[in-house]
This record gives structure tokens, C-alpha cells and sequence, in this order.
């Protein structure tokens, strides 16, 4: 409906007699005021500002059609179904915003890159590509292009200082190549009004010595989990049977994300270092001082067979079976997600932010009736091998890309659309609408500090400076198409029980390595692609200092928790 109205705005104006220019515009104050109505960090004078920009920057591409590409959330639903056609009417450049699988997205990515092809003018990738892109030099490199090919259609409101997430879209180049576009971590989720229930916190303190409250390790998380699930709560309203853990187990390609999207560095598998462990990251990759790969099973100073990796895979698949829905372990990241709002779930400690839209909804078993959620969003906690500077969590960082092989002129075409989508006119708009935050300004914005207690705290997250702890892979990866496919294939074994943990990562690592090897025969990462250490053997590297890391002879310590107000207020510090 908003599309047809926005399109048929310009159209009645043209037959009315205006100039192009003056129907553009008539379309733009439509969208301005209709979807924007004043949730906007730009005053109104500024926002016609910047729609006036787009306009005259539009004009070389009018009725040039492209296509876009994105995986299917909420954020990129709003893009697709309102911000697409808003964007057509008022520039003239028509554009088809397609919405597919993630693992579509990589896909489709990857067959353009092999054949040159040019499939899609742009994609909104995440950005733990970044380590392929670097290396395979087939997306422009946005530093360049701004002030190159793409200038006359790089926006003087931009802003490139305002967005959060580019630290993760640059290279060790210096070189940006990537813009986000939308942004959620994944961290731990409890029922608050659970917790803070005075029959809950005595039973518990009872049985384990210590407060329940948020976990700060693993052993927490797990006698949490243990105490809860099980747990008669009818008298607190809750019906049917109590679990203390939500996760997800299909051998699909989300259980790879599962994996890959840090919960080995939560586990503390990886070295210390912000925003990914160095020279060992949370894939369990070396890399040398020059950033070539230079392994990943333990024989080679990788730690993705580590004593610490295993320790990982072993608590997810036990806290699976033990403490979740039964049917938890034959669900995909998609169809788990909603779960904990059904109302039956204590915590999760693998629980994105991306959730926060559909988990906030009136009448939801989890939501007061004030509109307040019963729940709260904390840090994940980490497991015994971690320790203090390694990576805590992952932060998701969909972001624009342009590839080379796409024309220049199509490349302008889509630059403007991905700029328009993460406009300061538009971006506090769609925050609201998605929760995926991606400028300082929207997220700072009185807006947010009016729905805050909504929404659980992520606002104060994403305030806090501990953010920058949770972040996307990193540039070890050389080539994510190639390696991720093999996480869900291998742990996949684990997780139906067809191997051990320790068997189904060492053929993981072996696989990566093999991986590995066949791009360092091939050379077409140049300098900087793999170049494999010899085989010194696992004793060997589990002497050495950081990753890989030799077995603890205790892996449950005692369980530490803190109270989520102490929490908050140490973030507002």
C-alpha cells in the first residue's frame, strides 16, 4: 500500500503539471511525513535537506532498475517492503530489494565472485567476510570509492564517524569495506521476575551457597539451568514444565553459526585481543605476524581441536539434552528464536538481540502490562578457559557491499539506495521498527532514552562502552563461503552423537586445513594467504603461552554470579 501511494504521489504530480524535480520532491515530504512523522535525529528542514540531496544525486540513474540483496529479518523486511519503494518514488531510481536466506546471501556472493557475473548490485553482507574481502580484492573498497568513482554520489551527511560498527567492516589495510546496516549481538537472556522472586533466590541460595543472579561463568549459568528446569512455578503463573536452557541442535547451516559466532571465545578457546584473539581467533585459526593463516588443528598451533574447544561443544550438547525443550534439538536458529517468549524459559545464554522486536510484543507470556518486559538481556557468561581481554561475544554486522564486477553506474545506483536506507533522516525509524542499532546519534537519541525500560536493556548495552567486546568474526578467516559450511557439517556429527566432540573437531580442523592448503597451492590470495606451519604436534603447541590451551584438570569452578543492577550500573561507568 505504501509503495502505491508514494509512486502514485509523483505520478499525480507530474500529470498536475509539475517538473520532475517538484514531484520528487512532493514524494519525498509524503514519506517524510506519513513514515518518518518526526522519529528522525534531523530536524525537518535537515531531512528535506538530505531527500533534496538524493534527488539531485539521482538524476544520471533516473529509471535505471537494479537489484539488491539481504537476508529475511525484521530490519531488512522494513528496507525491502517500505524503505525500497519510498526510494523508487522519490529518485526515479527503481530498485528491487530481494530478501533470501543468509546462506542464500553468501551464495549468491560467492558464484559472483567466481564468475564475474554480475548477479546483484549490491549485497548487504555481514561483515565476517571481511577477511575475504580483504584478501580477495573483489569488493570495491569504500574508502577509495568515496573519494574516487563514487564521490558525486557519496552523501555530505554520511557521516561515516556516526556509525558503531566499522571498526569490524575495516581491513588491517586501513580501508573501509563494508557499510553496516543493521547491527545485534548475541548475549544472555533471563527471566527477571523469576530471579528477583524471593522463594526462587532462597531455594537457590540454599542448594548452591550463592545468589541467584546474572552469571558471570558457566558454572553458574549451569546450576541456574539446573535449579529452574524441572521447577514448579504455577504458583507465579507459569503453566506447563520449566526449562533452564534454550539453544537449537539440526544439523542445518544455522548450528554453524552457532559455533562460529563466538561461543568458542566464550568458552575461552582463543588468544586475547579486541575486536578477535590474536594470533589464535575464535575459529581456532593461527595466523602469523604478517596475518597468513598458519593453521587451525592443535598439531599446528591452531586450537579449533583444543582441549578448550571440546570443553565447548561438550557443555552446549549437554546442556541441550539436559536442561531444553525436547524439541529444541531438532530446531534451526529460526524456529528456536521464539521460544523463550512462549513463556517456559528461564534463561539463554546464546540469545540475540534481533529477537528484541518480536519478544517485546503486548500480550506476550513475558511482558507486563505496562509494557515492560518480565525479562532482561545481560553479557553471556564464559567458561573456565577464558580469562580477562579475550573475546566475550559476537556482534552481527550486516553490511553493504559492492562488488567490482558490478558496472559503475549500477555501483552509483545502489550506493545511493544504501545510503538512503542508513540516512540519519531514516535511521531512527528503522531502529525502531527492527532494534538493530547502527549510528551513535539514533542510539543516543531521547527516543531511545524514552523506550529504554521496553526494551530490557538494550538500549543500556548499546550505550555502554562494553559493546565493543562483542564483535563479528575477524580477518584470520580467509574465505568464510568456504569455511563455514564446514562448522555445521562437522559439529553436526557431534551434536547427533555419531562422533565425540573430540573426534567431530579434529575433523573439523582437518578440514579447515585442508581448506587452507588448497588456497595457499593456489596463491590467489596473493601475500596475504595461507602459509601452513609444519606439524610440531600438540604437546609441543600446549606448552606454549595462550592458544592453543592445555586441558584444565577442573572445568567447573565454583559458580559466580552478580546482581543486574550492580551490572547496569558498572556499563553506565
Amino acid at each position: 500500500m505504501r509503495k502505491h501511494l508514494l509512486i502514485s504521489t509523483a505520478v499525480a504530480g507530474l500529470m498536475l503539471g509539475m517538473s520532475s524535480a517538484q514531484a520528487d520532491m512532493a514524494a519525498a515530504d509524503k514519506f517524510l511525513t506519513d513514515e518518518i512523522a518526526g522519529v528522525s535525529v534531523l530536524n525537518a528542514d535537515d531531512q528535506k535537506a538530505e531527500m533534496k540531496w538524493f534527488i539531485d544525486a539521482a538524476k544520471p540513474f533516473k529509471d535505471l532498475e537494479i537489484k539488491v540483496v539481504s537476508e529475511t529479518i525484521a530490519t531488512h523486511e522494513y528496507e525491502s517492503k517500505v524503505l525500497a519503494p519510498a526510494f523508487t518514488a522519490i529518485t526515479g531510481i527503481k530498485v528491487t530489494h530481494d530478501l533470501i536466506g543468509e546462506g542464500d546471501v553468501v551464495e549468491k556472493l560467492q558464484t559472483q565472485m567466481q564468475s564475474g557475473e554480475n548477479i546483484y548490485d549490491a549485497y548487504v553482507n555481514d561483515s565476517d567476510l571481511i577477511g575475504t574481502h580483504w584478501r580477495y580484492k573483489q569488493v570495491r573498497n569504500l574508502t577509495d570509492w568515496m573519494s574516487g568513482d563514487g564521490k558525486s554520489v557519496t552523501s555530505p551527511t554520511l557521516d561515516i564517524a556516526d556509525f558503531i560498527g566499522t571498526s569490524f567492516t575495516t581491513a588491517p589495510d586501513g580501508k573501509l569495506y563494508q557499510l553496516p546496516t543493521q547491527q545485534f549481538a548475541n548475549l544472555y537472556w533471563f527471566r527477571a521476575d523469576w530471579f528477583d522472586d524471593e522463594k526462587n533466590k532462597g531455594d537457590f541460595k540454599a542448594k548452591y551457597g550463592y545468589d541467584l543472579g546474572v552469571p558471570v561463568n558457566w558454572s553458574a549459568y549451569e546450576d541456574i539451568a539446573e535449579f529452574f528446569t524441572g521447577r514448579d512455578l504455577s504458583r507465579l503463573g507459569v503453566e506447563g514444565k520449566v526449562y533452564g536452557n534454550m539453544d537449537y541442535g539440526k544439523k542445518d547451516p544455522s548450528l554453524g553459526w552457532r559455533y562460529t559466532d563466538a561461543w568458542m571465545s566464550m568458552a575461552g578457546m582463543g588468544d586475547v585481543g579486541e575486536p578477535n584473539g590474536l594470533p589464535v581467533d575464535e575459529w581456532g585459526i593461527r595466523v602469523n605476524d604478517k596475518s597468513q593463516p598458519t593453521g587451525s588443528c592443535v598439531a599446528r598451533g591452531g586450537a579449533t581441536n583444543s582441549p578448550a574447544a571440546v570443553y565447548a561443544v561438550t557443555k552446549a550438547i549437554e546442556w541441550l539434552k539436559k536442561y531444553s525443550p525436547p524439541e529444541a534439538a531438532g530446531m534451526t536458529f529460526g524456529e528456536a528464536g521464539p521460544v523463550p517468549a512462549q513463556g517456559n524459559v528461564a534463561q539463554q545464554m546464546f540469545w540475540y538481540t534481533a529477537f528484541t522486536a518480536a519478544t517485546v510484543k503486548p500480550d506476550l507470556p513475558v511482558m507486563n502490562e505496562d509494557g515492560t518486559p518480565k525479562w532482561r538481556m545481560a553479557p553471556s557468561p564464559h567458561g573456565a578457559y577464558w580469562k580477562e581481554g579475550t573475546k566475550i561475544g559476537y556482534q552481527d554486522a550486516g553490511s553493504w557491499t559492492l562488488m567490482e564486477s558490478t558496472p559503475v553506474d549500477r555501483a552509483k545506483a545502489a550506493w545511493l539506495y544504501a545510503q538512503f536506507v542508513t540516512s540519519k533522516t531514516v535511521d531512527l525509524k528503522k531502529s525502531d521498527v527492527g532494534l538493530t542499532f547502527i549510528r551513535n546519534s539514533t542510539i543516543n537519541s531521547d527516543h531511545f532514552t524514552k523506550r529504554a525500560d521496553k526494551l530490557g536493556g538494550l538500549v543500556e548495552f548499546y550505550r555502554s562502552p562494553a559493546r565493543v567486546q562483542w564483535s563479528p568474526t575477524g580477518t584470520n578467516v580467509p574465505d568464510y563461503p568456504k569455511l563455514a559450511q564446514l562448522w555445521w557439517q562437522n559439529i553436526g556429527d557431534a551434536m547427533s552423537g555419531s562422533k565425540t566432540a573430540q573426534g567431530a573437531l579434529d575433523g573439523l580442523c582437518a578440514a579447515q586445513e585442508k581448506v587452507l592448503s588448497r588456497l595457499e597451492r593456489a596463491g590467489v590470495q596473493g601475500e596475504l594467504g595461507p602459509k601452513l606451519n609444519e606439524e610440531k604436534g600438540a604437546e609441543y603447541w600446549l606448552a606454549q603461552p595462550g592458544a592453543p590451551k592445555p586441558k584444565l584438570a577442573n572445568e567447573k569452578p565454583q559458580g559466580v554470579t552478580v546482581s543486574y543492577a550492580e551490572l547496569v550500573k558498572s556499563w553506565t561507568q
